[in-house]
């Protein structure tokens, strides 16, 4: 797979799999509590701690999950296999997220436990993998960071096409009735899905042999000891996603109650997820001459400023979308150098020790990602719930307040944090010397393998 066509078979099958992720958790992220309060009937505190709940406990299966990757051994790989193993059971699970049966309230809670549960559990199954695999695809930095331009590009496509088309859709197919609409529209996101892991199964292939015996837990862990790039990155985790989980969980909210324009939902959450791949386009042109870090932070302060921009536009509609714009393409440059930065910190692992745990390591940044996804979600139900939100009808001051919080006040302050955090960050400086000390220590041992 050297070939040119070789190489851009890899990188699209690679992006194809968070495109089929996107399909899927995008529906979750901007609609799911949406559904559960305004469609299904759910109370904001009881969806506040369903979300609490599920993700934090998913988040433990992202751990099991890292483990199991490092102790998988077959022919097609370590991570390669489960986006075929675990295609099926995520579609699968994505459809009965958006199907509560009509039955009683506990009944539904329960309900809603159990499939979002399972639904979680199954995107660990086909996400860890999409993370950990990135330090087999290629040895080459800058090659990662194509490979990761591609996965955000692909994830975007699958973002915007949410964002765009399932109102629409969900009004087309339910015909009057929403949860008619929901069910049938994530049918056909699932199914999409289920079918773009299966061909990024077929695509991609672990050619950097980066570690040939089984992985202990303890030695996974042992990469962690004294590495401080990692530290770092894990901790920026919780504050530059956090930002985002908190906007894409009150969007809808925001457009439907404080500015009373349901209909530029779609508009927004499309510029949301399609303008940053103008800005992704970018990175591995502008990572060329400039440090990750570097990088990070200027699109941070793009973010920021779009986010500033919607916050003090107040009911301005033009001023609001040129806001979501700016803010749009920061977002989609952070993304993208976020992605081709966390194989780094995972060599800086395997330099110090001489282990690779790109598994436990990919597991533990999932891990931090879903804790962060649940606290945002509770924290923001909490808020619609000390606000007295009622669906459907005028809301209160104080919800409304809560709704702006949500959506424009907090995650501008996270960003900020964020910032402050990976100023620390100091492992660019140093990379090409541990790749390349890698890579001599791996050469050395293959040649050792060939004469055994």
């Amino acid at each position: 797979m050297n070939t040119t066509a070789g190489v851009w078979r890899q990188r699209i099958g690679y992006g194809a799999a968070d495109l089929s992720c996107n399909l899927v958790w995008q529906m979750i992220g901007l609609y799911l509590m949406f559904y559960y309060t305004d469609v299904v009937g759910l109370a904001a505190v009881q969806v506040s701690l369903l979300f609490l709940l599920t993700r934090v406990l998913d988040g433990v299966t992202d751990i099991v999950m890292g483990i199991i990757i490092d102790k998988t051994n077959t022919k097609w790989g370590k991570s390669r296999p489960y986006f075929l193993w675990g295609a099926v059971p995520f579609a699968l699970l994505g459809i009965l997220a958006f199907y509560v049966p009509d039955v009683g309230p506990a009944a539904k809670v329960l309900y809603a436990y159990m499939t979002y549960m399972g639904l979680s559990m199954a995107y660990t199954m086909v996400n860890i993998p999409l993370a950990s695999i990135l330090p087999s695809l290629t040895s080459d930095p800058q090659e990662r960071t194509v490979l990761a331009t591609v996965r955000i590009i692909f994830s975007f496509v699958g973002a915007t096409a949410v964002s765009v088309l399932t109102m629409p859709m969900v009004n087309a197919l339910g015909r009057g009735s929403q949860a008619d609409g929901f069910f049938w529209t994530m049918v056909i996101f699932s199914v999409i899905a289920c079918l773009f892991f299966f061909f990024t199964f077929k695509n991609v292939e672990e050619k950097v042999q980066v570690q040939v015996e089984n992985v202990t837990v303890k030695q996974a862990f042992s990469t962690l000891k004294g590495n401080k790039p990692y530290y770092i990155f894990a901790l920026n985790i919780l504050f530059m996603w956090g930002s985002y989980f908190f906007q894409q969980g009150a969007l809808i909210y925001y457009f439907t109650y404080n500015l009373d324009r349901p209909d530029l939902v779609g508009l927004i959450a499309g510029i949301g997820s399609f303008v940053p791949i103008a800005g992704t386009f970018l990175t591995p042109i502008i990572a060329k001459k400039m440090y990750k870090r570097t990088l990070f932070m200027i699109a941070s302060v793009v973010n920021l400023a779009g986010i500033l921009t919607m916050l003090f536009a107040g009911g301005v509609i033009p001023a609001i979308i040129v806001g979501a714009v700016i803010a749009a393409l920061g977002f989609g440059t952070r993304q993208s150098i976020y992605f081709s930065m966390q194989a780094d910190p995972v060599d800086y692992g395997e330099w110090k020790t001489g282990i690779n745990a790109a598994g436990i390591l990919s597991a533990l940044n999932g891990f931090l990602g879903k804790v962060t996804m649940a606290v945002a979600g509770a924290l923001f139900g909490l808020m619609l719930e000390w606000g007295h939100y009622v669906p459907n009808e005028t809301q209160t001051t104080e919800a409304l307040f809560a709704i702006k919080l949500g959506y424009l006040i907090i995650p501008a302050v996270l960003v900020v944090i964020s910032m402050i955090i990976m100023s620390f960050y100091n492992l660019d400086k140093i990379y090409p010397k541990i790749r390349a000390e890698i890579n001599v220590r791996n050469a050395a041992r293959e040649k050792q393998e060939m004469v055994v």
